[in-house]
């Protein structure tokens, strides 16, 4: 049977990649002041026994991974009229954020200085196959990532890279460096009943001031993790391809980099202990940075329509054809402060 897992090592470091999802974590850096530093969140259950009703995605919840087609679909009810009229149900075969976050990879052969994994979709997913290559760079600690997508027919799909970030539990001991961007927007309802700090369908233009749910001062949303506990979804868009979650208690910073052209927006899934159900129960202390191509990731249906960032000219799927596979690059660095 082909290993659940499999590690590299490499001068500046060591990482683990599961087959389940493709999901890359941990990864240890070793920082060129001697220090190991481990940036990728796992989440607390992920060694534990789950029930079988939990999906893929969620069973060993870790690092990062690639998303086809990403996102998931909501209820449209109680959602402002310009959203609730482009979204639809959710299609029986929908997975949260697609086949390949839900189900196990097969490894590629490859030498030793990287870690190869492909995926067949299902005959009736114009998806036919994506493939992942993990390259630890040599000359320090930083890994460089290929992700590949192979279409059956022409179609349009919303794709996400999904890196989950460790936060530490000191309130504000980690700082968002997110640089210039055009606009942000503020999740559009609820993510989690009773448990949103942010205006809803709201738009800011510094991330240090979000407008807040109850009306009050507007929440420096760079410095976390929150006091309270909360889960929530923020846009943003027009980023020229790179971001920084700087660790302060533990002294370094984390870079990610990607192609804007192929990801015109990043998703900042701010989880903060607000999910109660199982496995969550209250214990989920992190943050997924996520380049996407995608309103929100509230699934294809929505993604394909006219929805109001893709109004905006901001496009939220990305075209694919057969004759032409997708291919894009990305990096994750670390560095000490």
């Amino acid at each position: 049977m082909s290993a659940a897992e499999r590690t590299l090592d490499w001068n500046a470091g060591s990482l683990m990649v599961q087959r389940l999802g493709g999901m890359m974590a941990p990864v240890h850096f070793r920082l060129k002041d001697g220090r190991t530093v481990s940036p990728l969140h796992v989440a607390p259950w992920a060694n534990e026994p789950v029930s079988g009703e939990v999906p893929g995605i969620l069973r060993r919840l870790r690092g990062e991974w690639p998303c086809v087609p990403f996102g998931y679909s909501v209820p449209g009810a109680g959602w402002p009229r310009e959203w609730a009229d482009v979204m639809s149900p959710a299609a029986e075969d929908e997975e949260v954020h697609g086949f390949s976050s839900n189900h196990p990879w097969e490894w590629v052969e490859s030498d030793g200085t990287r870690l190869r994994l492909a995926l067949d979709y299902p005959a009736s997913s114009p998806v036919a196959r994506v493939e992942r290559e993990i390259v630890p760079d040599p000359a320090g600690p930083a890994v460089t990532l290929t992700f590949r997508i192979f279409v059956r027919r022409q179609c349009r799909l919303p794709i996400g890279l999904h890196p989950v970030f460790r936060l530490p539990a000191e309130p504000g001991a980690a700082r968002l460096e997110l640089g210039s961007f055009d606009i942000g927007r503020t999740y559009p309802e609820t993510v989690e009943p009773g448990k949103a700090i942010f205006a809803a369908n709201a738009i800011f233009r510094d991330i240090g001031a979000v407008p807040a749910r109850d009306g009050g001062l507007a929440i420096d949303a760079s410095l976390l993790p929150f006091r309270v506990d909360t889960e929530e979804l923020l846009q943003i868009e027009g980023l020229a391809g790179e971001v920084a979650l700087a660790n302060l208690s533990d002294g370094y910073r984390a870079k990610l980099s990607w192609n804007p052209k192929h990801f015109p927006s990043l998703l900042l899934w701010m989880s903060n202990r607000g999910r109660t159900a199982p496995p969550w129960n209250g214990r989920h202390l992190a943050i997924g940075i996520e380049p996407v191509c995608s309103p929100f990731g509230l699934g294809a249906p929505t993604a394909l329509a006219d929805n109001p960032i893709a109004r905006s000219g901001v496009p939220t799927a990305l075209e694919f054809e057969p004759e032409q596979p997708f291919e894009t690059h990305y990096r994750l660095s670390v560095e000490p402060i």
